[in-house]
């Protein structure tokens, strides 16, 4: 398979770099006058959680086929999109008319719906779905960072396309397993306001790396997303069918206690948090900001929110 990885970042690294391992021809897209910049390599510190229950580390060169054009004829069977929400209208506007045949999966945090969110790429084309790695680039340029053992990937019947069935093939072939999630929708927009109670933890704690192994900001963290779950009811969201993923909203102590034990021990669990020294990252900032103002929109009273947010120096 011909996959394009729009975006040289974290995301796209990691898991073109386990798809081209898998044997499919992997480039990646980056902005005119980035390839010099880059370089023809990448250098990898990164946990790869595929073969072992607490991952394996792994230091490596990456060769990266790199690119600054894009046309329709290109012959890409799967483009992969993972760019902060906030980038996606000005992403998808620019891969719209250089499709060719391509499904794009759109991997990633969303806030509005999900076809809105990437128009105008045709909805026939989308596959949704959310990563399961994360971390950054050292000052050295050394990607540091770590990849749990499957991906999520959003289904829209109860038998998965065509298109969704590719996907699945794609990163099953890489030993990654696929976790179906049929109400992604819902999936997503909690993952979004789970990532502002952190985000606001981390205005608090000067960053999410410095809530390393530290359960009473995991804990803030958690009761933070719990004052914002009314704002997904008024959307629409049934949190029923999301019950494992409301456990941290649920029982935000007992979670908190586990989560802070697992970053401080486990590197797989830290390796994500410690790239995240920049509490206010645009990408952190833009979660925060929406989220507030969509609960604004909603009338739905959040106080901690507010008062994180109002710590953010002006824009």
């Amino acid at each position: 398979m011909r996959i394009l990885m729009f975006g040289r970042g974290v995301i796209a690294t990691i898991y073109g770099r386990v798809l081209h391992g898998a044997g499919h021809d992997v480039e990646f897209y980056v902005r005119p006058g980035r390839s010099a910049e880059y370089g023809d390599d990448v250098q990898l510190d990164w946990i790869d959680g595929r073969r072992k229950p607490l991952g394996r580390r792994v230091r490596e060169t990456f060769r990266t086929a790199l690119r600054e054009s894009l046309e329709a004829d290109d012959g890409f069977d799967l483009i992969v999109l993972s760019v902060g929400h906030h980038h996606l209208a000005e992403a998808a506007a620019f891969l719209a008319p250089r499709l060719g045949a391509a499904t794009v999966l759109v991997l990633g945090n969303l806030w509005q719906e999900p076809l809105t969110a990437v128009a105008p790429l045709p909805a026939d084309r989308l596959v949704f779905g959310f990563p399961q790695a994360g971390g950054g680039f050292r000052e050295d340029g050394v990607l540091s960072g770590a990849m749990l053992p499957s991906v999520i990937v959003g289904t829209t019947d109860a038998s998965p396309s065509e298109r969704e069935q590719e996907v699945f093939t794609a990163f099953r072939q890489t030993g990654i397993a696929v976790r179906q999630e049929q109400d992604l929708r819902g999936w997503l927009w909690l993952h979004f306001i789970a990532d502002a109670g952190m985000f606001a933890q981390g205005l608090r704690s000067g960053s999410l790396a410095n809530m390393i192994g530290d359960r009473r900001a995991f804990r803030e963290a958690f009761v933070t997303t719990r004052e914002l779950l009314p704002v997904l009811e008024a959307r629409g969201v049934d949190l029923r069918r999301h019950r494992g993923a409301m456990m941290p909203y649920r029982h935000p102590r007992l979670i908190a206690a586990a989560s802070g034990w697992a970053t401080r021990l486990i590197q797989i669990a830290r390796r994500s948090l410690a790239a995240h020294t920049d509490p206010h990252a645009p990408e952190a900032r833009a979660v925060l900001e929406d989220t507030l103002r969509e609960a604004r929109r909603l009338n739905i009273p959040t106080p901690r929110l507010e008062q994180a947010i109002s710590t953010l120096p002006a824009s």
